[in-house]
């Protein structure tokens, strides 16, 4: 009962704020980000197994993003590298084993798959972000070492670890190179939003069966040049140093295109006091808020897969301090375990969630759901965010550290057809544009559609019905029309009244 009073008094709040910004600016579409994870690694979520069919694989692919569209989402963050392959046409590393059950063998009818993603995620509304793993080689699930792997072609760069999988060496410059590399290739070539790495830096513990990195040779080379730091300390500098170069490198290809990563949830036990479990900082050598406190990201994920009343791992004690942490006002956007499933008590779960992290993160709101699986398996869950927290569409905040700059007004024309208004508009700029915002004002309430960015035309009724109490008809008023940057600037436009 007490939480569901403060989740209560959390909505209230954020409600008359809503309210207000109305009031002051005029109509706003809400802003959130509302993303699913969809992994390819081990056939996770996509494609279902190796070796469909081109067909199959796409039909696939449109089957989760017409989901996700139907349910409000507007990004996907999607895993094109999970073992230093390719789920895209690349010169630097080998077609997955994933999608044709063969390393190195295209895709029969041939596509590319990440083509086909942007392409279908953008003429649904949404960012469509690339997950890549950065040190992951081979996993053990990725068939044989094929004569196409980094295994096989960089095998200095490569250690095996106890548990079967290959791992790059993140001290090697080699390492760093080549998924540097990767990454701008990507990002060069590609038409996508973000890149995103998650939680696998140096590998857990129990990858090599709780043995240490095996990485003696190389620390050895670096203190026979003088190295003085300690190996924690000197392993976790190669991280550092590998993700600030990942973000000049992304910004000085394309300034739009957003990264992100979404380490463990946990920095250190006791931060805050209160927490407790694994140390990312000292078992993955992965300083994740010296990243966030640096501003070497667009938008930070910490996977906060516990629920909120697990008191050594609680969700907003531990969201709280991360936020305070963010001291370049980046996004944070937390990882959310919608795994939990369906029902009246696991939705009230994540439905609080996102609620608590609209009230710490006011400003520019959202989670990612781990991951697409939850939403496909439990319809329930589904319909509760539907009829809830995502009722209505909702556009990706703002990055105002990257572009301020608003993009041009639409020019709007309107003509009448019988018992419709038929408007259309025109776009000074419309290659900077990502989606377009008709407002509609029936009787005294405005509401809002989002269009993606090849839209130019939209037929509105004159007269809605409303069923409440009472039965009412409702008339147009007024619209307006907007158009929404790559970075999320949503241009002026006046109130066309009717």
């Amino acid at each position: 009962m007490l939480k569901k009073t403060i989740i209560f008094t959390l909505l209230s709040c954020l409600i008359i704020l809503q309210v207000k910004s109305q009031i002051v600016n005029g109509p706003k579409a809400q802003r959130e980000f509302r993303a699913a994870w969809i992994a390819s690694v081990a056939n996770i979520n996509w494609p279902s197994k190796p070796g469909l069919s081109t067909q199959q694989q796409q039909d696939e692919a449109i089957a989760l993003l017409d989901m996700l569209q139907k349910n409000n989402f507007n990004a996907v963050i999607f895993q094109i590298r999970p073992q230093a392959d390719a789920f895209y046409k690349s010169d630097l590393e080998p077609w997955s084993y994933y999608l044709t059950g063969e390393q190195g063998k295209a895709p029969d009818p041939y596509y590319d798959p990440l083509e086909f993603w942007v392409n279908a995620a953008h003429e649904r509304g949404m960012e469509l972000h690339v997950w890549l793993n950065p040190y992951r080689a081979h996993h053990i699930a990725g068939g044989p070492v094929s004569d196409f792997s980094v295994v096989k072609k960089h095998p200095d760069l490569v250690v095996k670890l106890k548990q079967g999988y290959w791992w790059f060496d993140p001290s090697k410059k080699g390492t760093q190179d080549l998924a540097v590399a990767v990454v701008k290739d990507i990002v060069k070539r590609y038409d996508i939003d973000g890149v995103h790495f998650d939680d696998y830096f140096y590998p857990y513990a129990e990858y090599n069966g709780g043995a240490d990195f095996p990485d003696d040779e190389s620390y050895a080379a670096y203190q026979n040049k003088g190295g003085k730091l300690s190996r924690g300390d000197w392993r976790r500098e190669q991280v550092n140093t590998f993700v600030e170069r990942v973000y000049k490198t992304i910004k000085a290809e394309k300034k739009y295109v957003k990264f992100g990563i979404s380490p463990f949830g946990i920095w250190r036990p006791g931060y805050p006091e209160s927490i407790r479990g694994m140390d990312q900082y000292d078992k993955l050598y992965a300083d994740a808020k010296l990243w966030l406190n640096k501003g070497w990201i667009d938008y930070f994920m910490p996977q906060l897969y516990w629920q909120i009343n697990n008191i050594p791992l609680s969700f907003p004690v531990l969201l709280n301090w991360w936020n305070s942490e963010n001291t370049k006002q980046r996004h944070l956007w937390p990882g959310l375990n919608s795994g939990i499933g369906g029902g009246e008590k696991n939705s009230d779960e994540i439905i609080n969630q996102i609620m608590i992290s609209r009230a710490i993160t006011p400003s520019s709101p959202g989670v990612a759901h781990w991951s697409i699986a939850a939403l496909v398996q439990h319809e329930s869950l589904r319909k509760d965010l539907l009829a809830g927290p995502y009722q209505e569409e909702a556009l990706v905040p703002q990055s105002p550290w990257l572009n301020k700059n608003l993009p041009a007004a639409p020019t709007v024309t309107t003509e009448n057809r019988d018992n419709d208004l038929y408007i259309k508009w025109a776009q000074k700029d419309a290659k900077d544009v990502f989606k377009y915002v008709v407002y509609t004002q029936y009787g005294t309430k405005w509401t809002y559609r989002t269009l993606n960015a090849k839209s130019s035309f939209l037929q509105l009724p004159k007269t809605i019905e409303l069923n409440g109490k009472v039965k009412s008809t409702q008339t147009l008023k007024a619209i307006m029309v907007t158009a929404v940057d790559r970075i999320g600037n949503e241009s002026k436009a006046d109130i066309i009244n009717l």
